[in-house]
């Protein structure tokens, strides 16, 4: 499926680009965008669509997935051929940002579960620094292998809830350590008394967290 693009009332000079979670798709994303208030800032929002692919999971149904999860287990959620590709098509969609005029230090990456870890993923293999990182109730995958491109002071948001039964906080709290070895230190990080949701109070951190961001990129 093709993403869905909106553009603000003036000629766009910053980007961000939505990856939502298992099973859902782009209109889940733009739920929570619609929520968002950029200010004056022209802001592009794309809302990208994972490919339909079985899903072991959930008894090899197919679904919108960045990539196979084999189990409930971290290590079962290392489809490393699904997660190289699925960071190959949200890399082709930066540089076609970049190919339309935005600089790619006013692009960002943001997706909630699966989609958060896509985001972060792709935005910690990407040359050149990119504006931010957001995760929302994610994780880091293959981070045993992953060898980071990305500037080290690139902004990066995580938030997650306390109660969360599907993406444990045990997974995100080892994240946000891997993230600071190796020397990502530019970390903003949230928890929420929540489960596997997104709630009012993380979209207005994650509003203040990108309103200044804009405005230092500019």
């Amino acid at each position: 499926m093709e993403p869905i693009i909106q553009e603000p009332s003036l000629p766009a000079s910053a980007c961000v680009i939505w990856m939502h979670g298992l099973g859902a798709d782009a209109q889940d994303m733009l739920g929570l965008a619609t929520q968002m208030h950029w200010g004056s800032h022209a802001v592009r929002q794309v809302f990208m669509n994972a490919p339909i692919r079985p899903v072991t999971l959930n008894h090899g149904m197919a679904m919108p997935a960045w990539y196979d999860i084999t189990g409930t287990s971290l290590t079962d959620r290392e489809d490393e051929d699904g997660i190289r590709a699925s960071a190959e098509t949200i890399s082709t969609m930066i540089a076609k940002q970049v190919a339309q005029g935005i600089s790619q230090n006013r692009i960002f990456l943001a997706g909630f579960s699966q989609g958060g870890a896509m985001a972060l993923y792709t935005g910690l293999l990407a040359s050149g620094a990119l504006g931010g990182v957001a995760a929302l109730s994610a994780y880091l995958p293959l981070s045993q292998t992953l060898k980071p491109r990305q500037y080290h002071q690139t902004p990066i948001f995580i938030g997650g809830g306390r109660f969360d039964p599907v993406v444990l906080p045990p997974w995100t709290d080892a994240s946000e350590q891997w993230l600071k070895q190796h020397n990502f230190h530019n970390i903003h990080s949230f928890r929420y008394p929540m489960e596997h949701s997104i709630c009012l109070e993380e979209v207005r951190d994650l509003e203040q967290w990108f309103m200044p961001l804009l405005e230092e990129s500019k």
